[in-house]
């Protein structure tokens, strides 16, 4: 009976995916920044490929360093307001610029539209500013995409910024990672059939054998100062420490700090201590 009620939690859950995704598929959803944020800060926004680019920076400018910033969401969903409000906590407490590009959104767009975008977009980024000036975070989807975005880096012999830092990144959209089912139980934010969906529909026709989607098979020889925060209650987990695994049986190190009993971007959404915890840790990250 319980099998039988999770499958049905599940088909519902899948039905409701599959319904925004179409929603999705007639509008050209894009982010927008929080009239408080432009209030606080210098906001500069720009068009690439018609989607915009973030600019914020405090008023008083005291440090040279950016971080690039890429925000998570199944690669369907927008900037939420929890992402802008850790945003703004990082500004207050590093006093660094953040550049977030609004990458084009599955289901209008795959993963061929938003290398498109963001590879140039990088190079255009470090003709501005030395890469030892920037560091590239990303979260949940956001975090696959920035580690894709390096590995495409790296083989194209384009220099990469100074930190790579990541918060439950989403390494593998096939989600056929076995020990995914030993969490799945304890996650109380992601739904593995539901990811599987908006994977697929991200992949498009042919990228599911692409590392640009599944960064967790893509080279990591040229990584450079990786540092992945993830909880013991993300379904995600168990890829960050097969990433690790790989990259250490080439040589490359990749710093894991691992918080027991925490979920999925836990530290985003600053509701608790575990939460503060993280955030306190991952501010000292980027500040030295």
């Amino acid at each position: 009976m319980k099998k039988k009620t999770a499958m049905i939690c599940i088909s519902i859950i899948i039905f409701f995916l599959l319904a925004i995704m179409i929603y999705f598929l007639f509008i050209n959803s894009q982010s927008k920044a929080p009239e408080t944020l432009e209030e606080k800060y210098n906001v500069q926004i720009s068009k690439y490929n018609d989607r915009s680019i973030f600019v914020i920076q405090p008023n008083q400018v005291e440090s040279d360093k950016y971080i690039l910033y890429f925000h998570g969401g199944s690669y369907m969903a927008e900037m939420t307001e929890a992402h802008w409000n850790f945003l703004d906590r990082i500004i207050q407490e590093t006093g660094y610029s953040i550049i977030v590009p609004d990458y084009p959104l599955t289901p209008k767009y795959n993963y061929k539209d938003v290398f498109e975008m963001v590879v140039p977009m990088y190079q255009e980024i470090i003709n501005k500013i030395a890469p030892e000036k920037i560091i590239m975070m990303g979260d949940s989807a956001g975090g696959g995409l920035a580690l894709a975005l390096e590995e495409k880096l790296g083989e194209e012999e384009i220099q990469v910024p100074s930190k790579l830092i990541l918060i439950s990144p989403w390494l593998d959209v096939t989600m056929s990672n076995p020990q995914i089912e030993n969490i799945e139980k304890y996650d109380k934010d992601l739904n593995k059939e539901a990811l599987k969906v908006a994977g697929v529909a991200y992949a498009g026709l042919d990228g599911m054998e692409n590392y640009l989607v599944n960064p967790i098979n893509g080279p990591l020889d040229k990584l450079k100062n990786v540092i992945i925060y993830t909880g013991t209650y993300d379904i995600l987990n168990p890829d960050v420490k097969l990433l690790s695994e790989n990259a250490k049986n080439i040589g490359i190190d990749i710093k894991i700090k691992e918080y027991e009993t925490a979920g999925h971007i836990w530290i985003i959404y600053q509701e608790d201590e575990l939460a503060e915890d993280g955030l306190k840790d991952l501010i000292n990250t980027l500040k030295n």
